[in-house]
């Protein structure tokens, strides 16, 4: 192993609140206290108007450089895609391994705890049975039933002329309908280019997109599938697809939340 990797992970692994056993039963670590103090009112209000939202940095630069540094770690994914290869796109991204890294595992418990409610909500809205568990494990347990056993989260890494197609990370019957996004490295100083695209598409309308800026450290949140939206008649069902504009220089990467796991 490359000792630069090591010590990096050990970095971010102490920013993230990483510390003894008595102190984390004293106070939640330091992440989960960064999560809990969102305004989740006016995210989840941003979410049910636009279908998306994004936040300040969540992550500290040395975070993100950790979890940057452990994309050369093997032992820690399970698979590794060439986006070029099945006409993805162009760039690569890493599907973590089980037992997740700590703070990636954090990020997605603490996360799925504030978003159940409004995926609940979501659901029922749009004719379905609103029973997301108010609990990560209790729905990766859901997705282990149907047969949906392999980690979803990822690290992606993108280079200049790299770019991610439409699309959407639906990986067997189950899927929650929001996922998370966050920038690891500089806007202007690692890499130009490079936004987060979404594209909605409502029923007898053209598509609206929008393409979200992140800089290092920052939340991207956004419904993955299908959204409900209000209109004139009562509500009806949007559909988004999402995606990477071109890198114009330099490198990029990437943390992405799934919050079901794949067949």
């Amino acid at each position: 192993m490359n000792g630069s990797v090591g010590s990096a992970w050990d970095v971010v692994g102490q920013a993230f609140g990483q510390a003894s056993d008595s102190h984390r039963e004293a106070r939640p670590p330091a992440l989960a206290r960064r999560i809990a103090a969102l305004d989740w009112d006016v995210l989840r209000r941003s979410l049910d108007e636009d279908g998306f939202v994004a936040t300040p940095p969540l992550l500290t630069p040395a975070e993100c450089e950790g979890l940057v540094a452990l994309y050369g770690r093997d032992a820690r994914f399970r698979s590794t895609v060439v986006m070029a290869r099945h006409a993805f796109g162009s760039g690569e991204y890493r599907y973590l391994a089980y037992p997740l890294p700590r703070p990636v595992q954090s990020l997605r418990r603490q996360l799925y705890v504030q978003l159940a409610p409004l995926a609940n909500r979501w659901a029922q809205a749009l004719g379905g049975e609103p029973d997301f568990p108010a609990d990560l494990e209790d729905y990766l347990a859901r997705c282990h039933g149907a047969g949906q056993t392999r980690p979803t989260p990822l690290l992606l890494r993108y280079r200049a002329g790299d770019y991610n197609r439409l699309h959407q990370d639906l990986y067997g019957e189950l899927a929650f309908p929001l996922q998370a996004a966050f920038c690891l490295s500089r806007r202007g100083r690692d890499f130009e280019g490079g936004e987060n695209l979404l594209v909605e598409q409502r029923p007898r309308m053209q598509s609206r997109g929008d393409a979200i800026a992140l800089d290092q450290g920052e939340m991207l949140i956004f419904a993955n599938r299908d959204r409900p939206v209000r209109g004139t008649r009562g509500v009806y069902r949007a559909t988004l697809r999402h995606g990477v504009s071109r890198l114009r220089a330099g490198e990029r990467y990437a943390l992405g939340i799934i919050f079901h796991d794949a067949a």
